[in-house]
């Protein structure tokens, strides 16, 4: 079985884009030892699709995926696969991308069953319009999908009303859904190329003298002590969730942190990666 590749989840590192733009971005990156992205939180503007390309020519970073959803939701700015399917396609062509990634469905179907079986519907029925250009279509998962729905989960629902959506699984999210990343990494053996890699942390609760005057100010801070950790600073087994991804045909391993809480994004793509290289991956690089 050939090597993974591992890369970069661009969802944290926007900030850096505003300020060096998507070039500069890229290369930094590179310099950091990877060679294959995501694409995400970027408007696919004329120019940004521009620069990605030539930063991904120059610097020979792989870009991998592209985020799209199937509709936009009401008011909210950007492209969707229902407006701009043929902009999208042109877009992978031009980046030399086969994978387009949704990151959720619209959080105001969960809770109704049969408006997320139109949805899977939709979304298979669009996996179907990718493939004819050689695209696939992957579903991104949160803990949400993890809510249960006459005793099967939504993520389980999707895989089993589809044959072509594919299923990007993000670890961290799994955990935090209350299953295990391993076991479902296997459940969705062969329907899994893209793998969200992030850790797990329990952080420090930072208690004031009026949290103990209100109790409800206590529980919340009590329960979302959750923080999303660099590699290896977590509670996660990754080196089993890479064993179990290589093994159920995961291409790509990219490297996510939703929140740096104030650290450099860098750093933290540093300190990830190094973590991996002590596991053993460097040749994934």
């Amino acid at each position: 079985m050939s090597n993974g590749k591992i890369g970069v989840q661009m969802f944290n590192l926007k900030n850096k884009i505003v300020e060096n733009g998507v070039y500069e971005t890229l290369r930094t990156v590179k310099e950091l030892g990877f060679s294959a992205v995501e694409v995400t939180q970027i408007d696919m503007t004329k120019e940004n699709v521009s620069e990605l390309k030539r930063a991904s020519e120059d610097f020979i970073i792989q870009i991998v995926s592209v985020s799209a959803p199937l509709n936009t939701m009401p008011g909210m700015p950007g492209e969707s696969l229902t407006t701009d399917f043929d902009k999208i396609v042109n877009d992978c062509r031009t980046l030399n991308c086969n994978y387009v990634r949704i990151g959720m469905m619209p959080i105001t179907l969960m809770g109704n069953k049969e408006k997320i079986m139109e949805y899977i519907h939709q979304a298979e029925e669009m996996a179907t319009r990718l493939e004819k250009h050689g695209i696939e279509l992957y579903y991104h998962n949160h803990h949400v999908e993890f809510e249960k729905y006459d005793g099967e989960t939504l993520l389980d629902m999707m895989k089993d009303n589809t044959s072509k959506l594919g299923f990007e699984l993000d670890v961290h999210w799994i955990q935090r859904g209350g299953e295990n990343p391993v076991n479902v990494i296997k459940r969705f053996a062969g329907r899994v190329s893209l793998l969200h890699l992030k850790d797990y942390r329990i952080g420090h609760m930072d208690l004031s003298a009026d949290d103990f005057k209100d109790m409800s100010k206590f529980m919340y801070k009590f329960s979302n002590i959750i923080e999303f950790a660099e590699l290896g600073e977590g509670s996660l087994d990754i080196q089993a969730i890479i064993e179990a991804g290589h093994e159920s045909g995961v291409q790509y391993f990219l490297i996510e942190q939703d929140d740096t809480y104030g650290k450099d994004p860098f750093d933290c793509l540093q300190t990830s990666g190094s973590y991996l290289k002590q596991l053993g991956y460097e040749n994934w690089f």
